[in-house]
């Protein structure tokens, strides 16, 4: 009898723990970092841009007509903290389309870029993203080089050898504590060998978005609109001056 007791209360437990885990998956991936009330205003269309809430994402639309950026974002960040970053560079020449990731996770939704591309005709195409969004961005470049043109990382290194016909330019700060700098320097050898890597002085990890301090990060000696300034200006200084795109 007792080992009948034994098999039964195994075989419940066995029964319990798929529904075990994915309760731990929703509890985890449900504790993301939230967008602060300052990025909803780069929400909002202006004169310059027009942006547009899709089912999967927003499109920020500036007076580009040959560049566009698809963005990954961080782990666990929701989506709409980026919106000043993304709205400030559609401004300055180059539209994004800011990819909404299932459960806050690019892993999930790494190939979300290929809905963008058949979606949206541009002559140039870059992928881009923050931290992990970066990473995943990468490996979607790396198995995707002829639809692209380019690829920005922020604070962020790819896992996979990149091909030299793609522009590539990494941005990070120099206060940024989650970066993790063994694997950023591991990743350097996997860039094009004309990548172009800034430090922005006294920026830190969180400040490419507006989602408030992330635990672990350093603390910034700029603001974050500053911080998001330098890498608007160095997303664009990093462009092909020549429409070529890399996939045509």
């Amino acid at each position: 009898m007792k080992e009948r007791h034994v098999k039964t209360l195994i075989g419940v437990i066995l029964l319990l723990i798929p529904g075990i885990l994915v309760l731990c998956f929703f509890v985890y991936s449900g504790d993301y970092y939230h967008a602060e009330r300052s990025a909803m205003t780069a929400l909002e269309s202006d004169d310059t841009v027009l942006v547009t809430k899709l089912d999967d994402g927003w499109l920020f639309d500036g007076p580009s007509k040959n560049d566009v950026m698809i963005f990954y974002p961080g782990a666990k960040i929701e989506e709409t903290a980026y919106a000043p970053l993304m709205h400030a560079l559609a401004r300055e020449g180059m539209d994004v389309c800011l990819v909404k990731m299932p459960f806050h996770l690019a892993v999930f939704g790494m190939n979300k870029a290929d809905d963008f591309i058949s979606r949206y005709d541009y002559a140039n195409r870059y992928i881009g993203g923050h931290s992990l969004g970066g990473t995943m961005a990468a490996i979607y470049a790396s198995n995707h080089k002829r639809l692209l043109t380019g690829v920005v990382l922020l604070a962020a290194y790819p896992v996979e050898k990149l091909d030299d016909d793609l522009m590539a330019t990494t941005i990070y700060g120099s206060e940024d504590h989650v970066l993790d700098m063994n694997k950023m320097k591991e990743g350097e050898a996997l860039l094009p060998d004309k990548a172009v890597k800034t430090v922005i002085e006294g920026g830190n990890h969180a400040q490419f978005g507006n989602y408030g301090e992330q635990r672990g990060d350093g603390k910034a000696l700029i603001s974050a609109e500053e911080q998001q300034k330098q890498t608007v200006e160095q997303i664009i200084q990093s462009k092909p001056r020549a429409g070529r795109g890399a996939h045509e």
